[in-house]
């Protein structure tokens, strides 16, 4: 047997450091799958956040809260596609919180304003796509429609079709391999273009018998629509429509180790932090866990972190403690709890090994993100990350380092930089994934549930 070196280590498997946590993480699991099928959207995350915390005594944050006492645990709801919950500790403001901060939108397509088209008897919703994804992964697989559209007289309706077993589907066609010469002489990025990625919604034409209809299977469409949900054509202008792939959380690999998910790029962390959360009782700094909007397309918008929601309650939280917003600031620390991408094996070539994350060794702490020469990076400091591992050692959280691919070749952004702007240590510490930004993304259980574990021991912090 080889010696192990007095000074130098490896990340291991957590079955070799910790094989009695098995069957506690599938377990975990099982309630991360139930999360993951209700809430494919950032709307229907939310409202499974706000489902789930309202047994465990949380309050809405708002004018009415006059004062603050360690152990409240109150909530923020913005616009119903974010929201903040929030554990006041027993230390003071001004010695700073913590904070977790996941991100709930995933790459997807979204519907245009004027969406509804007929070409040849078949009707269509022209799409635009949302975040970083492979084009050509969307055709050919089963897809679901989500949002909320506004009526004319103002009332909404939020849809969800394509979900359940007896709801209809829909897709995106693509080209037989016969007559595909000339689609395979294109790049693979371009194999489908985003004007090709139109969804088919309806092929039969409406019946007249009085007089012939123009794109009478539009009309025989938009007359579903109307006769289910009393929308018209000119409705989808006042309307959020997402689709995403009309799929279920499943466990992969005979030893069931494994689970494939649309939308784990955040939603992965977001579960372990929402459970640590509501976990969290009495904890010595107040505890800030955030779910935000809009990461995948730089964090913009009002609901997103370059918006100033997050920080318009940090204010309001100041006043009622008495103290100055940038004390708490400067003496917080922020887990950006982001997800990275696992070492695949399929593709080594495009992964620097020693610096790359695997699945099944536990969260992964990410020091910078950024692309090239840590372009976009927040990089965070030797001594943010020296208190990062060393609660990670004490609780005896399984961590290992990584890196979004080799330097010329990878890269990407969180929403550390825009926390660090305020002068706060943040660092990312995720989960690793492969697949990641596919319809179909792939993390190991032991992961999820160490990770779930780093930010329970994050946030109490005692």
């Amino acid at each position: 047997m080889a010696k192990k070196s007095e000074y130098a280590s490896e990340y291991e498997h957590i079955v070799k450091v910790d094989k009695n946590c098995i069957d506690a993480a599938f377990n975990f699991c099982e309630g991360y799958k139930k999360f993951m099928n209700s809430s494919k959207t950032e709307r229907e995350c939310v409202d499974t956040i706000l489902d789930t915390i309202k047994d465990n005594g949380y309050k809405e944050f708002n004018s009415e809260i006059k004062s603050l006492k360690p152990g409240n645990k109150l909530y923020v709801n913005n616009r119903g596609k974010s929201i903040v919950l929030i554990t006041i500790g027993k230390e003071s403001l001004d010695k700073g919180v913590n904070f977790v901060v996941s991100h709930i939108d995933s790459p997807r397509l979204d519907l245009k304003p004027n969406p509804v088209y007929e070409s040849d008897d078949i009707a269509y919703f022209k799409t635009h796509y949302y975040g970083g994804i492979k084009k050509y992964q969307w055709p050919t697989i089963p897809l679901s429609m989500h949002g909320r559209i506004f009526r004319e007289d103002g009332t909404y309706i939020d849809i969800c079709i394509g979900e359940k077993d007896n709801e209809p589907k829909f897709i995106i066609t693509d080209l037989l391999p016969h007559l595909a010469y000339e689609q395979d002489k294109r790049s693979l990025k371009d194999g489908i273009k985003g004007e090709e990625l139109n969804i088919v919604i309806g092929s039969i034409p409406v019946v007249d018998l009085d007089d012939e209809i123009k794109n009478a299977v539009k009309e025989n469409t938009l007359k579903i629509l109307y006769d289910t949900f009393k929308i018209k054509e000119r409705d989808f202008a006042r309307a959020e429509i997402e689709f995403v792939p009309a799929n279920t959380a499943v466990d992969i690999g005979f030893d069931r180790s494994m689970i494939a998910a649309y939308g784990q790029d955040d939603k992965v962390c977001a579960y372990p932090a929402l459970i640590a959360e509501i976990e969290n009782v009495n904890p010595q700094k107040t505890s800030i866990t955030v779910f935000t909007d809009k990461e995948e397309i730089g964090s913009e918008g009002n609901t997103g972190m370059v918006s100033e929601y997050l920080f318009d309650i940090m204010e309001d939280l100041a006043d009622l403690a008495g103290v100055k917003v940038r004390d708490c600031y400067k003496n917080s620390i922020c887990l950006s709890s982001d997800v990275n991408s696992a070492y695949d094996p399929t593709f080594a070539d495009v992964f620097e090994k020693r610096n790359s994350s695997q699945i099944n060794h536990g969260v992964v702490l990410t020091k910078y993100t950024g692309h090239a020469g840590k372009s976009g990076s927040n990089d965070a400091s030797a001594e943010t990350m020296a208190k990062v591992i060393k609660l990670m050692d004490d609780r005896k959280v399984i961590w290992q380092i990584g890196e979004l691919g080799k330097v010329d070749i990878g890269g990407g952004g969180t929403i550390a930089k825009y926390i660090s702007q305020r002068n706060i240590d943040v660092v990312d510490l995720g989960v690793a994934v492969l697949s990641m930004h596919s319809p179909y993304e792939v993390t190991a259980k032991l992961d999820v549930y160490h990770t779930y574990l780093a930010y329970k021991a994050f946030l109490l912090n005692d």
